[in-house]
């Protein structure tokens, strides 16, 4: 969902409810979308460094040191991805955002990400392989798919937030870093 400084997407789980995702680190900018929030759990991904968006935030949001990484892009092409074998892809699209799945054959969820477009430019999202389905290439395939998904859909320009390990993989996908990403979260209860 497109906001005045940036986009907001749900995320539904206890200890992150959703984020905004700045485009700038502006303090002015900062400080509006923080203030905006009122639901604790919620997350605020700013370009910039850690430090320095700290000192914009207001009472009740700290920066998380574990989340916070690197704000990276890529020039979308279509590669057609081939599903990997034993697995099975599904692909859903609800108010905005696009959510891609990938199954192992006894049914269990192995990989998965998500996307949501905004203009000519798509923000992915929560692209997660788990454990036990690991170095089998199922994060790539997962933004292969999202990449040609938003293609296909007139986005030329994907963007993301990326921990250090995540960077190594959609750094083989030819996604660069551009700048720290500061990932701050609104805890009441810490003021």
């Amino acid at each position: 969902m497109a906001k005045p400084w940036g986009l907001y997407i749900e995320v539904g789980r206890p200890d992150q409810v959703g984020r905004h995702v700045l485009g700038e680190s502006h303090e002015l900018t900062v400080r509006e979308a923080a203030t905006s929030v009122t639901v604790p759990h919620t997350w605020l991904k700013v370009p910039g460094e850690p430090a320095e968006v700290a000192r914009e935030l207001p009472e009740g949001w700290v920066v998380d040191a574990d989340e916070t990484g690197h704000l990276m892009a890529a020039d979308l092409r279509v590669t057609s991805p081939t599903t990997p074998e034993g697995y099975t892809v599904s692909m859903e699209t609800h108010d905005g955002v696009t959510y891609v799945q990938l199954h192992a054959e006894a049914g269990e969820l192995a990989a998965q990400g998500q996307m949501a477009i905004l203009g000519q430019a798509t923000v992915v999202d929560r692209v997660i392989t788990e454990q036990t389905h690991r170095r089998r290439g199922l994060g790539a395939f997962v933004m292969r798919t999202l990449a040609d998904r938003a293609v296909a859909d007139g986005a030329t320009l994907g963007v993301l937030g990326a921990t250090d390990e995540g960077r190594a993989l959609y750094e083989t996908l030819d996604w660069k870093a551009y700048a720290p990403l500061a990932a701050c979260i609104y805890r009441p209860e810490n003021v």
